[in-house]
């Protein structure tokens, strides 16, 4: 059985498969059809084909592929979510997908929505997800979400297709030097030049994204994909997946000696600490040290806990500002010390980090490299236990006072509806169990600082602070968690960047609450530029009837224009076993 190529278009006629879309029956040699058959995706005549050679048949008549044994590795690797969009350049890898029954392929409507959802699975379950799409538009358009699981230190597979070797260079159609372009924002970043060294540089690839918390990207040319190969003779490579870092003791002599010489120690526990919960707790019941947080590790313990007093930085509460000024030494786990955390690093400084470069903030810094589920309890084992002093009571009477504040704020009366009260019915309303993605934006200030924690698990984009970051979170949290209320906290502003794939959620029946504070405006920015004296210019939004595009999408919609509308919304959205956005009609800025 031969195949022939049309030289228009490239499409090959099998005849041992022959051509449904033409009614040409399997086994119809090429030569019997009838004259005045056409190709059937172009149109030309049958005189515009010609014989293939044996050779250039590759992965229709192999039984394993380059595209194949790639996709295998990664369902050894435990990597079997995908995010993307599929086109010329990735076909092989693509349909080496579809026949590998442990691989998902969560198909969206763009590139950036993949990436921002792989980077947020990473930080939500620790887990790599990768991202397939083709090359030039659709790898360019990967790097803002690739970008924020740079900063935030998110491991993230990128799989990129790429033109067919021979038209790489000026003037390829969709081709762009992808080892250059990459190069700033991975870890790791090579192309697949040689079938043969493919696993090799896969392994390379997933060893990478895991132990330096980065993207890695693999390019494979489209000829490359169709070759065959054998992955048994392939070269590979063992990844360690979780290091073991233990500081070493005489700086865990040194730490614990100046823990034990303080007189107001505080605690502040970062993203790096995330897990360690039962850990922190126990170091402040021993040492009577308060607990504060970054905003990214926000909920690492419930905010009603007793030795947690809240949130430091410019969305926490005067109260976790004035204990740190206090302070005399900071326990600092995990911590990054980004300006909107402001940690004084005029401090003595415990420091715990796995990453070296981080370490010895300040002059007075006492730097612990090592993993803070194995560094906490070897310092929990050196310092003295402490008497309470009143330190729990003192804790007890901030908290109180700032929830009063919060309590203040949230006018039940006022219309539009009030941020703080929004935030308040949903920290009464969302169970404890759910998770919770926030975008970027006024929205995520107001959660910051209002929002109650309890024992949600939450996702943001920190440090790279891109908008329509809540919304691809969300899908990626419903996947992780497909047991679990997903809610979506999002502005107008970052859900408009996203909403093209809300029909993704209701393709993929994946339930979830969106909630959009709609204030007509770029909220934060119309603050930012009322803090530098600028007057409010460029920031208002003209935005469609966001619950009417719910229902045009197959969701639901719901809109809340009172207060008193607001938690039966919640509540009814949450029982919808649909995608749901609920359009809360709001004021930007309002206190």
């Amino acid at each position: 059985m031969a195949r022939w190529q049309c030289s228009v278009c490239g499409y090959i006629y099998s005849e041992e498969q022959g051509e449904p879309a033409t009614s040409t029956k399997p086994g119809t040699r090429f030569p019997d059809l009838p004259d005045a058959w056409k190709c059937p995706v172009c149109g030309a005549a049958k005189s515009a084909f010609a014989l293939m050679k044996e050779e250039e048949v590759l992965h229709e008549a192999a039984e394993s592929t380059v595209s194949d044994a790639i996709i295998r590795e990664l369902a050894a690797w435990g990597i079997t979510l995908i995010f993307g969009l599929p086109g010329t350049s990735s076909l092989g890898l693509v349909d080496a997908v579809r026949k590998n029954p442990e691989m998902r392929y969560i198909v969206v409507r763009h590139e950036a929505n993949a990436a921002m959802a792989a980077s947020a699975y990473n930080k939500l379950t620790g887990k790599i997800a990768a991202c397939l799409t083709i090359a030039g538009p659709g790898a360019t358009n990967l790097t803002t979400g690739l970008y924020d699981a740079k900063e935030d230190g998110a491991s993230v597979l990128s799989l990129n297709g790429q033109v067919e070797s021979q038209y790489t260079g000026p003037y390829g159609i969709q081709e762009i030097d992808q080892d250059a372009f990459f190069h700033p924002v991975s870890v790791y970043n090579n192309t697949v030049y040689e079938r043969n060294k493919a696993i090799f540089l896969l392994n390379l690839a997933v060893k990478y994204a895991t132990l330096h918390h980065g993207v890695a990207q693999l390019s494979v040319p489209n000829d490359i994909q169709k070759q065959t190969l054998d992955a048994a003779c392939c070269r590979r490579e063992t990844v360690i997946t979780r290091p073991h870092i233990v500081p070493d003791e005489r700086e865990l002599d040194k730490a614990a000696l100046a823990i034990d010489r303080a007189h107001h120690p505080v605690i502040i526990a970062g993203w790096g600490s995330y897990g360690e919960d039962a850990a922190i707790a126990a170091l402040a019941e021993r040492i009577k040290a308060p607990i504060l947080t970054t905003y990214r590790a926000k909920g690492i313990l419930p905010e009603d806990h007793p030795w947690v007093v809240g949130v430091l930085g410019s969305v926490g509460s005067p109260q976790a500002r004035a204990l740190v000024n206090d302070a005399d030494l900071l326990i600092t786990l995990g911590v990054g010390f980004s300006k909107f955390t402001n940690v004084p690093t005029d401090k003595i400084l415990v420091q715990v980090d796995t990453n070296p470069v981080r370490l010895g903030k300040g002059q007075k810094a006492i730097p612990l490299w090592g993993n803070c589920a194995l560094t906490i309890p070897k310092i929990m084992a050196k310092v003295m236990e402490r008497e309470d002093g009143g330190v729990r009571e003192t804790i007890a009477r901030m908290k109180r006072e700032w929830q009063d504040q919060l309590e203040r704020e949230a006018d039940a009366e006022a219309v539009p509806v009030r941020p703080p009260y929004i935030m308040k019915v949903l920290s009464e309303t969302i169970p404890e169990d759910a998770v919770i993605t926030v975008d970027v934006g006024e929205n995520q200030w107001w959660f910051g600082r209002n929002f109650r924690m309890k024992r949600q698990r939450f996702a943001m984009s920190g440090y790279l602070a891109t908008m329509g970051f809540g919304f691809p979170a969300a899908i990626a949290a419903k996947i992780a968690y497909p047991e679990k209320q997903v809610i979506c906290i999002t502005g107008d502003g970052g859900f408009s960047q996203a909403m093209s794939d809300f029909v993704t959620a209701v393709k993929y029946e994946f339930p979830m609450v969106v909630v959009v504070l709609n204030n007509h405006q770029l909220g934060m920015i119309q603050v930012e530029q009322r803090m530098e004296h600028y007057p409010n210019y460029a920031t208002d939004l003209l935005n469609p009837d966001f619950a009417a595009y719910a229902e045009a999408c197959g969701g639901k919609g719901i809109t809340v224009q009172k207060p008193g509308e607001l938690k039966e919304a919640i509540v009814r959205a949450m029982s919808l076993d649909v995608p749901v956005i609920v359009d809360v009609d709001t004021d930007p800025g309002r206190f």
